[in-house]
């Protein structure tokens, strides 16, 4: 057998090939945490469990020496990255914390979970969990981040994430309202492009070429070895009989008109608003774009106005 065989190719995101070696094609690139010039934004790295290794990067805006006694609402975001690329120290997704930290005013935690295929999930939610329940334990001003017992209200607490972390998103806010965290209150969750699929097309899907459901389909399984398949509720929502149970108040979904995903997300509002959960839903669209596009051009009028929306559902 040549070193050159593939097993899985999801290019262009990562190979793996059958002598077990892996080849990330994106998302290794790494920058320190630091204090922007720009906008005052602070950052520093912290370790949330040694063992499995979970850590993440923490923000604080300008905080103004006028009030340093006001709280913020927290974030904590989930980078996406097919559950196998991408962290919260490459730069694409450290100057977009970065950005919305400076824009929203306020505290962010972007979770460094495990990745697929060397943890296959679930190890990308349980370490996502984790690093909740650690926010969590900082409730009454007595955790062991020293940033958070000062600058986080925790009873103002989003979770945002885009693909596969809007997956991870969804998914600890189900989690969320089945388990309940004391000290914590989660007022909405923002999915951007959320990673959710299914066998039954919806919307549009019915065009939508073989090989992409087969990438869609194709990158899950391999996530998730041991998945039922494309309607495990973890990946497609409308099979979790737990839905109605999601712990927020008010959900964003936003989709961009060239995504393969698109319509997943669409599909999400509307099973949402049938499942008896009360919260408000809203969709909004990014015309022309494609996946993620905000990240990697985020100076795009389209890219500017996802941000602004987002702000705004953050204040």
């Amino acid at each position: 057998m040549s070193n050159e065989e593939l097993a899985h190719d999801f290019s262009p995101m990562i190979k793996v090939y059958k002598d077990g070696r892996v080849e990330r094609l994106a998302g290794t690139d790494r920058v320190p945490p630091s204090t922007q010039p720009e906008n005052g934004v602070q950052s520093k790295d912290v370790v949330i469990s040694q063992e499995p290794a979970i850590s993440a990067r923490i923000y604080i805006p300008k905080i103004t020496t006028d009030s340093p006694q006001t709280k913020l609402p927290l974030l904590i975001y989930f980078h996406g990255g097919g559950f196998c690329i991408e962290s919260p120290f490459s730069p694409a997704y450290h100057n977009y914390v970065n950005t919305l930290v400076s824009e929203a005013n306020v505290v962010a935690v972007s979770v460094d979970y495990r990745l697929v295929p060397e943890h296959p999930l679930p190890a990308a939610y349980d370490d996502s969990w984790a690093a909740i329940k650690w926010v969590a334990s900082h409730f009454d001003g007595n955790g062991s981040e020293d940033w958070l017992n000062r600058f986080a209200d925790l009873q103002r607490v989003f979770f945002a994430g885009d693909s596969s972390g809007a997956n991870i998103s969804h998914n600890m806010t189900v989690k969320l309202g089945c388990e309940r965290l004391v000290g914590v209150k989660l007022v909405g969750i923002v999915l951007v492009h959320p990673f959710f699929w299914g066998t039954e097309p919806v919307g549009g899907e019915l065009t939508t070429p073989a090989a992409t459901k087969e990438y869609m389909a194709g990158v899950w399984r391999f996530a998730c070895p041991s998945t039922s398949g494309s309607d495990d509720p973890l990946i497609n929502p409308a099979k979790d009989p737990k839905l109605g149970k999601l712990g927020c108040e008010k959900v964003l979904v936003c989709v961009a008109e060239k995504d393969g995903l698109k319509d997943r997300g669409r599909h999400y509002s509307e099973i949402l608003k049938k499942s008896g959960w009360n919260g408000a839903v809203e969709v909004i669209e990014a015309k022309g774009e494609g996946h993620v596009f905000h990240l990697y051009n985020p100076i795009c009028d389209n890219a500017v106005a996802l941000q602004k929306k987002i702000v705004s559902f953050l204040n």
